[in-house]
């Protein structure tokens, strides 16, 4: 079965090119209901104080329709953030437009857009674009392979993922690659689904679902003014029991975790444990202290096992752990026990194979604080020269 946002029954998709990047690339997707009618639908968008036009619109438009929306438009190049007034009403305008050309109302469409933030956007041009989305809309591979190109920025592919329950399909796109950080972690996604579920479960399983993917990924520590993560459900499938909530969350864990593998100017994909927690939320805390150090990322980057740094970290998160009841591991390897070196006595060909385990491109850090049963995982990378030139300046 094609990996494609189109898969689920009852979907459609779109990747065109409206002048926003200019050049002839593709800069505009839409997934939507293949019959342009109202489908259950629901959205989790960046929790930031400063949050960019779209959020603010789509955020209304969600209420309005009471959880009813009949598609997405998605654009890249332009962040539409910082915009003011004009902004939100740049947002307003291209929704009006794909209802004129589509059906319904505007408020029947959520919008996400992701790029340079501060830029006003070039609504007039971005509207010409637009009056070739009904001709472009395709059900098949290559309308959500174009949807899927469309929505990248400094992505280098695109980020695509999909599971299959008891007569239904679950499946998603996705772009990320830096100013990814918890909650959200700059993101988009759209996921769709043919169970029939409604507009309340859905939004129930979508939000559980993020917590434990979207909200567990960190590149840079930077939170966006944009995230935002929408499904849609056509309700053209099986009326789905719990492997709903399975798939659904399995698809977001996917897409997490090839944002981070597409980190900006990454070499190492980081899966932080942290293990023997009073609750989830100590071992959260612990996780992502770690998964944020600068000095554990450039550990990552070099491929040292610099545990000294990991434990640092568990210090610097203030949850009271006692260091003599830590351990670290790196890929399996034990290299701290009750907060001392473990490595004393390891001959010569054990430092080597732990040397070739750190040269792989996933590195395992797990990391016990001796304080009871609860666990978390955070997925990070590592950070270097390219992420720096990257972002260095306006990009």
């Amino acid at each position: 079965m094609a990996v494609s946002v189109t898969t689920p029954r009852g979907f459609v998709a779109a990747g065109l090119a409206v002048g926003i990047k200019g050049g002839g690339a593709l800069d505009c997707a839409y997934v939507g209901s293949a019959d342009a009618e109202p489908r259950a639908a629901a959205a989790v968008f960046t929790r930031s104080d400063t949050p960019a036009a779209p959020v603010l619109v789509s955020r209304t438009h969600l209420v309005r329709s009471q959880g009813w929306i009949r598609g997405v438009l998605l654009t890249s190049g332009n962040a539409n953030a910082a915009t003011g007034q004009e902004g939100l009403e740049a947002a307003s305008r291209l929704l009006a437009r794909v209802a004129e050309l589509l059906g319904g109302e505007a408020c029947d469409y959520l919008i996400a857009q992701t790029g340079l933030i501060g830029v006003p956007f070039p609504t007039a041009t971005a509207l010409d674009g637009l009056e070739a989305l009904p001709k472009a809309l395709d059900g098949g591979a290559e309308g959500a392979a174009r949807a899927a190109r469309a929505i990248m920025t400094t992505d280098s592919h695109p980020k695509t993922a999909l599971a299959v329950g008891e007569g239904f399909t679950v499946a998603g796109i996705a772009k990320g690659a830096a100013m990814i950080a918890p909650s959200m972690a700059t993101m988009l996604a759209v996921i769709t689904t043919d169970a029939a579920v409604s507009p309340q479960r859905l939004s129930e399983g979508l939000a559980a679902a993020v917590e434990v993917s979207f909200n567990r990924i960190t590149i840079d520590g930077c939170m966006s003014t944009n995230d935002t993560v929408v499904a849609l459900a056509s309700r053209q499938g099986a009326s789905p029991g719990h492997d709903f909530e399975v798939a659904l969350t399995a698809v977001a864990q996917d897409l997490a975790r090839q944002i981070v593998g597409d980190a900006e100017g990454g070499s190492r994909l980081g899966v932080i444990d942290v293990v023997e927690a009073l609750d989830e939320a100590e071992a959260l805390a612990v996780a992502r202290r770690i998964a944020e150090s600068l000095l554990v990322k450039a550990s990552l980057l070099g491929g040292d096992p610099y545990w000294g740094r990991v434990l640092a970290e568990v210090g610097a998160a203030q949850r009271g752990v006692d260091p003599r009841g830590v351990s670290i591991w790196y890929q399996d390897f034990l290299v701290c026990r009750g907060g001392e070196d473990a490595r004393r006595g390891w001959t010569p060909q054990e430092h080597e194979r732990l040397a070739a385990a750190m040269r792989e491109r996933e590195v395992r850090i797990r990391v016990a604080i001796g304080r009871g049963d609860a666990a978390a995982r955070i997925l990070t990378s590592d950070l270097g020269p390219g992420y720096l030139e990257e972002n260095r300046r306006t990009s």
